[in-house]
C-alpha cells in the first residue's frame, strides 16, 4: 500500500540498466510511458538509458540495449528527475562500489530513485531504502529482508513511498507507472493506455504478488501442498481446521505447526487471505453484486465480508467497486 505520495510526480525517467537485467520489466515501464504520450497526443514523458560505462547493456534474454551515457556522465539539466534501476537475475552481482556511490549522488541532488524487478537490492545496498517500505520480485523476499533489516520489504506488486518508487518483476512496473499516469492525467488516460495493451486492469499497490507455495515449502511438506490446493478448491464453502486435517492425515495440532512454520501464519488466516484475494478478483472482474461475491467467497454475510475486506484493503467493496 503506498504509504505516502512523492514530492513531485516524475516524468523524466532515467533507467539504469544493470548487466542481465529482466527486459519485460523494463520494457513494461518504457511503454506505458511512449503509450501515455501518444494517448494524451503530447510528449509529457521523457526516458533515457544509462548504463555503468556508457556502452550498451545485455539483458537475460540475450537482446542488448544501448544507453544514452554512463554513470560517469553529466546528467543534463531537464533530462532526468528519477531514476530507476533495472535489475534480474543474480543483481548482486552487479551492485558494484561505482554505482553505489553513483546512485548515493543522485540521491543527494534531490532525484526520486526506483526500481524494476530486482533492481530494489541495489537501492537497499546503496542505504537508500533505509526507513522506506519497497517491493521486490517475490524470489529475493528473505534475501533482502535478512541482509537489510532497516528496510520494510513489501508483498505488494509495487510500492510508493515519498521519493521511492518500488516494484516486482514481469508486467508490474506498466501497473507502478499507469499509477503515475493516472495521478498526473487522470483516470480515464490511464484507463486508454491500459486498454491500448489489452490489460484487463489496472493494478495498484493493495494488490500483492502470488507467491508459488512450492517456492516457500519446496520438497519437504507436500501435506501442506495438499491442504493448500484443498483451500483454494473450496472457496465458496470452506473447510474447517478438523476436516482439512483429516482430510490429508494431519492432526489438527499438526496442521497448524506446518502452517506457522512454512507460512508463517494459521491455516485460518492464510484461508482468510486466499477468500479475500479471490473476492478481490470478483470485485474488478466481474458486475456480481456485493451480496454475491460475499457468498461466492464463503463470508456468512454481506457486512461481515465488507468489514473483513476493509481490514485487509483499507477500503470497503462498495468503494473500491465504485472506483473502478
Amino acid at each position: 500500500m503506498a504509504r505516502a505520495e512523492p514530492r513531485e510526480l516524475p516524468t523524466r525517467f532515467g533507467f539504469l540498466l544493470l548487466d542481465d537485467f529482466t527486459l519485460m520489466s523494463m520494457s513494461s515501464a518504457v511503454e506505458t510511458l511512449r503509450m501515455s504520450n501518444r494517448v494524451a497526443g503530447s510528449r509529457i514523458y521523457s526516458w533515457r538509458m544509462i548504463s555503468a560505462d556508457g556502452g550498451a547493456v545485455t539483458a537475460s534474454d540475450g537482446l542488448t540495449i544501448n544507453a544514452d551515457f554512463g554513470i560517469n556522465d553529466e546528467i543534463e539539466p531537464r533530462t532526468v528527475d528519477a531514476i530507476a534501476v533495472c535489475g534480474g537475475e543474480g543483481v548482486e552481482r552487479f551492485a558494484s562500489d561505482p554505482v553505489l556511490r553513483w546512485l548515493r549522488a543522485c540521491s543527494g541532488r534531490g532525484f526520486t530513485l526506483g526500481s524494476t524487478c530486482t533492481g530494489s537490492y541495489v537501492l537497499a545496498k546503496a542505504g537508500l531504502l533505509d526507513g522506506y517500505r519497497c517491493s521486490i520480485h517475490w524470489e529475493n523476499f528473505g534475501a533482502l529482508t535478512l541482509e537489510f533489516p532497516k528496510v520494510a520489504v513489501s508483498r505488494s506488486i509495487y510500492t510508493i513511498d515519498r521519493d521511492r518508487f518500488t516494484s516486482s518483476g514481469g508486467t508490474a512496473p506498466m501497473d507502478m507507472m499507469l499509477y503515475f499516469v493516472r495521478r498526473h492525467l487522470g483516470p480515464q488516460i490511464s484507463a486508454d493506455v491500459a486498454d491500448q495493451f489489452v490489460h484487463e486492469r489496472i493494478r495498484d499497490p493493495k494488490d500483492r504478488q502470488h507467491v508459488p507455495l512450492r517456492h516457500v515449502v519446496g520438497g519437504q511438506s507436500t501435506k501442506l501442498v495438499a491442504a493448500v490446493e484443498l483451500m483454494e478448491s473450496n472457496i465458496r464453502e470452506p473447510f474447517s481446521q478438523v476436516e482439512l486435517a483429516t482430510y490429508v492425515g494431519l492432526s489438527r495440532r499438526q496442521l497448524q505447526r506446518l502452517f506457522r512454520k512454512y507460512l508463517l501464519c494459521s491455516p485460518s488466516q492464510y484461508y482468510l487471505q486466499l477468500r479475500l484475494v479471490r473476492a478481490r478478483q470478483l470485485l474488478f472482474q466481474t458486475d456480481f453484486s456485493i451480496v454475491e461475491i460475499a457468498a461466492q467467497t464463503g463470508f456468512v454475510s454481506s457486512s461481515h465480508f465488507s468489514t473483513t475486506y476493509k481490514e485487509q484493503y483499507g477500503s470497503t467493496p462498495s468503494t473500491e467497486r465504485a472506483a473502478r
